[in-house]
């Protein structure tokens, strides 16, 4: 598969551009738009908690806290959502092609995490500028920026392309996965922290692999450190059992996806 895959290189990197140029055509704003429905929902959250929060985030002394505290996590659970919630119905929007032409299914799943990629650096421009617009410079740790996306990025395949796969043969799987993103967002600390989490609900929040991910962001991006390994090792671990889980499914159906479809 990994083979076939490497040879359509460009058919994925031009697949890619023309998904990015669709998006753009006839718009004004342009990649603007990949950003502002993030940016909105950042500032919706600060004008609604900003005052509940503010004493609740330690060693940061600007009065903009917790807009940053948002945004650290934001970027991180934006990525993460984009690339599973895509991945979840890949296979569907992409029925009467996959019938039509004969390619490596996997391709298209690549496909989305290199326009999920794109969007997340045009996010992550834009998000330093607001950075500087606030005063706020991290630039000590940001090495670690690149494992941690990678993290993300290999979670929310493993999980996608499991969901993805299943769902193609189970349609079921993306109803109770699109209930099912709206209950994860808050069982990861991107509007809240952890310290005011109920000490018996914590387990169930460290139980949920995005939750490092996001503390891992927030300690480069906010606190300007480097984040807590251990913390990532759960993460890892649960990326690198829905990856091959993943793969092992999609390698079993992936004949008999265009069919169903």
């Amino acid at each position: 598969m990994l083979s076939a895959v490497w040879a359509y290189r460009y058919f994925i990197i031009s697949s890619i551009r023309s998904e990015l140029k669709s998006r753009f055509a006839r718009s004004k704003l342009g990649a603007l738009w990949m950003v502002l429905h993030p940016l909105a929902q950042v500032l919706v959250y600060a004008l609604v908690l900003s005052q509940v929060m503010r004493a609740k985030i330690p060693a940061v002394e600007t009065q903009y806290a917790y807009p940053i505290y948002l945004l650290s996590g934001i970027i991180a659970w934006t990525l993460f959502a984009e690339i599973l919630q895509r991945s979840l119905n890949i296979f569907i929007v992409n029925g009467n092609l996959m019938k039509k032409m004969r390619f490596p299914k996997l391709v298209l799943p690549l496909i989305v995490i290199g326009t999920a990629l794109v969007n997340f650096m045009i996010f992550l421009v834009v998000m330093f500028v607001v950075f500087a617009a606030l005063g706020h410079f991290p630039y000590h740790a940001l090495y670690w920026l690149p494992l941690l996306v990678l993290l993300t990025i290999a979670l929310a395949s493993g999980i996608g392309l499991f969901l993805g796969t299943l769902n193609v043969f189970i349609r079921d799987i993306g109803q109770f996965t699109e209930v099912m993103m709206q209950f994860w967002f808050w069982l990861t600390p991107v509007v809240y922290m952890i310290s005011i989490v109920p000490e018996q609900f914590r387990p169930l929040i460290y139980l949920n692999p995005m939750t490092g991910i996001v503390l891992g962001f927030q300690n480069v991006l906010l606190y300007d450190k480097a984040p807590d390994i251990s913390l990532l090792v759960y993460p890892t671990i649960f990326a690198l059992i829905s990856l091959g889980a993943a793969l092992i499914v999609f390698y079993k159906a992936r004949e008999e996806m265009a069919d169903v479809l």
